[in-house]
């Protein structure tokens, strides 16, 4: 989707920044909540994802409000004034040529949306209110946790403040939490921040509802961890006619996690039609590499040209495997197979290729709805692989225990590994992780037990190792070797000792050391 372009609508002596997607018959302006920042949120592909599905059946018109994004700052001295707010969607219409609209407010932009349709009922065809709430102090936070929150804004404003707070569970991103740090010190100063938080704490239209009858539409998360569910609830009950829909989520910003679920629901509102299954989101395997660095023979090289090498060798090994891969930042890189043995082949293929170069990745690998149309990929599937990846100790390859169980019949072994707890999921998520080899050799019992005496030098070097719990890819690093040498060391020393496993070779070891 092509950037919009982002024009000025004068209300007052202010000028709000605005931009205009799709050609659809219905005007859908998005009231938007306490960060803003139009051309920082087109970053994310979660909010692309959001306006692609919107545009699709409706005219959908963003801006940033009065003192925050792009838009012209405001005198943070002076007293909140919700007027000049609801003057400024006012002036937006006018200049897009928007006659009638829904709005779809976000946050505290619901507020700003109800004031609106009280306002000016005949320029309002309807109203979508998402993480909404008609009193700040019953519905968000007391009075003691507001001023704690202005506290810590005074000092670590622009440092993601506010993520734990609208999205806890991608604060152990750190990638997403270097952006939204990024977010926040675009989307307002400190002083403008506090004065947009000190407005919002003056919240309170229980006394007004009453008075809407605007066809309405309410859409809250079940553990939205900033505005409570009870908050919407009293909404849907206040406005005449109002339905309210809970959907599953732990995040406050729209544009985070499910947005499909979101898009679905607001399509059938304005169109009296359930959309169709996406055509675009296919079952697939989703690979997150994490890109690290670590001593080997061509320990030499500086870090940066042996990534740049590693950089040239991607398309064609993704080209072999089928995959498709882009990359998510300078470390790391997303990709999506059809397969699941496609998906491990690849992630061995490219784990061989990095230890060839001195570099170690640690990788992830989940099976899920993906959405084809995402650049970068995105998407909840991608969300998981990540965070397993980020669980993964280079150069190991984990992943979910549901993806494992499709690459039955490849040859392949997996080890338990420890489950991983994850936000938004109602129990931890098995992971196993690869093994890099089996030993296939028949096991001749003999009358003697195992000598370590017939193992050659570095196959002694090897079991030490083996040991220690390295795995091939540690040992070949360590020693200089590639890995395919290696696995063919481990099958000798179990061969050669008549164990059928490395587990019992390390086992064996224990018992006897060696000198």
């Amino acid at each position: 989707m092509r950037p919009a372009l982002t024009r000025y609508a004068r209300s007052g002596a202010h000028r709000i920044a605005y931009q205009v997607v799709g050609q659809g018959s219905l005007d859908l302006v998005l009231v938007p909540g306490f960060l803003s920042n139009l051309d920082v949120l087109r970053e994310q592909p979660g909010h692309a994802h959001l306006v692609k599905r919107l545009s699709a059946f409706a005219r959908v018109i963003l801006f940033d409000k009065r003192g925050t994004g792009l838009s012209d700052r405001v005198d943070p001295r002076a007293p909140p004034d919700p007027q000049a707010h609801t003057a400024d969607i006012l002036a937006v219409m006018n200049a897009t040529g928007c006659g009638r609209a829904t709005l779809l407010g976000e946050s505290d932009g619901t507020a700003l949306a109800l004031l609106f349709a009280q306002q000016h009922p005949q320029r309002v065809r309807s109203l979508v209110l998402y993480g909404g709430y008609a009193h700040f102090h019953g519905s968000v936070m007391d009075a003691r946790r507001q001023r704690a929150l202005l506290e810590a804004m005074d000092t670590t404003w622009g440092q993601g403040a506010t993520l734990a707070l609208l999205a806890p569970g991608r604060a152990s991103d750190p990638s997403f939490a270097d952006w939204w740090a990024r977010f926040e010190r675009l989307s307002a100063s400190p002083t403008d921040a506090a004065a947009r938080v000190r407005m919002n704490a003056a919240i309170d239209l229980r006394g007004q509802l009453a008075g809407i009858t605007t066809p309405t539409l309410l859409l809250h998360r079940t553990d939205d961890p900033y505005a409570a569910l009870d908050g919407a609830r009293a909404l849907a009950h206040a406005i005449t006619g109002a339905r309210l829909i809970e959907l599953a989520g732990r995040e406050h910003p729209i544009w985070l996690g499910e947005v499909d679920p979101v898009a679905d629901r607001v399509e059938e509102f304005l169109t009296g039609t359930r959309p169709l299954a996406g055509s675009e989101r296919v079952l697939a395997m989703a690979l997150v590499v994490r890109l690290g660095g670590a001593g080997g023979r061509n320990g030499a090289a500086h870090p940066d040209e042996r990534v740049a090498l590693f950089q040239q060798q991607l398309p064609r090994l993704m080209e072999r495997h089928g995959g498709q891969a882009e990359w998510l930042g300078a470390d790391r890189l997303a990709a999506r197979f059809d397969g699941a043995a496609r998906a491990v082949g690849a992630a061995m293929a490219l784990r061989e290729a990095a230890a060839s170069l001195g570099l170690a990745l640690a990788q992830g690998i989940h099976v899920g709805e993906v959405d084809t149309t995402l650049a970068p990929l995105a998407g909840a599937t991608v969300q998981v692989a990540e965070q397993i990846a980020a669980s993964a100790c280079a150069p190991d390859i984990l992943l979910s225990r549901l993806a494992s169980e499709l690459v039955s019949g490849a040859g392949l072994c997996f080890t338990e590994h420890a489950s991983l707890a994850m936000a938004g999921l109602p129990r931890p998520l098995p992971l196993v992780a690869l093994a890099t080899e089996r030993h296939l050799e028949p096991v001749h019992l003999q009358s003697r037990a195992p000598d370590t005496a017939v193992l050659s030098p570095r196959e002694h070097e090897v079991l030490a190792l083996v040991a220690r719990g390295s795995s091939n890819t540690h040992i070949a690093v360590q020693l200089g070797l590639s890995e395919h040498t290696v696995k063919r060391h481990v099958a000798n020393i179990l061969l050669k000792l008549a164990l059928p496993t490395r587990a019992a070779a390390a086992a064996l070891l224990a018992r006897r050391p060696e000198p």
